[in-house]
């Protein structure tokens, strides 16, 4: 996996933004532990990237290819992640407190122990999915797909659940 610098995505999300192109390929790379809060790495491929304990809170993760993608302990948080395909990632242990989450496909997905407080997951697919120990804690859940997902201890209080209800 090659190694980058929040420098090196800098340069690249503005050679991008210059050519007006909306290939950023960086499937594989190793992110971990990097500061790419605020980021447009919107369309992105980031599969089978490893973003562990990255820093990504408020950036623009919309559209990207994160299959696979390592984001254990990531910081998630206000990140937009709408119609991200998130397929078998691990998100362990991430923060995703107000993240918008809509449309994301998160099948075979590893959410276990992570913060999705608040979150805005509507029309998410969370099928397969270990949402085990997570917090859902106020998290907008309307039309998600929640089929076979592992909900063991989860804290959905307040959750507003696919059928429209509110969880108490």
């Amino acid at each position: 996996m090659a190694q980058f610098t929040r420098e090196d995505l800098e340069q690249l999300v503005e050679e991008r933004r210059a050519r007006a192109a909306l290939d950023l390929l960086l499937g594989g790379a190793d992110l971990s532990g990097l500061d790419l809060s605020g980021l447009d790495l919107h369309g992105a491929n980031l599969r089978q990237a490893n973003l562990n304990t990255t820093d990504l809170h408020d950036a623009n993760l919309s559209g990207a290819d994160l299959v696979e993608a390592d984001l254990r302990m990531s910081d998630l948080r206000k990140t937009d992640l709408y119609q991200a395909d998130l397929t078998g990632a691990n998100l362990t242990e991430a923060n995703l407190t107000f993240a918008h989450l809509a449309q994301a496909n998160f099948t075979a997905a590893l959410l276990h122990h992570a913060n999705l407080t608040f979150a805005d997951a509507r029309r998410a697919d969370f099928t397969l999915a270990d949402l085990s120990r997570s917090n859902l804690r106020e998290a907008k859940l309307q039309f998600a797909n929640l089929a076979d997902a592992d909900l063991t201890e989860a804290n959905l209080y307040g959750a507003i659940m696919p059928n429209g209800s509110k969880h108490s």
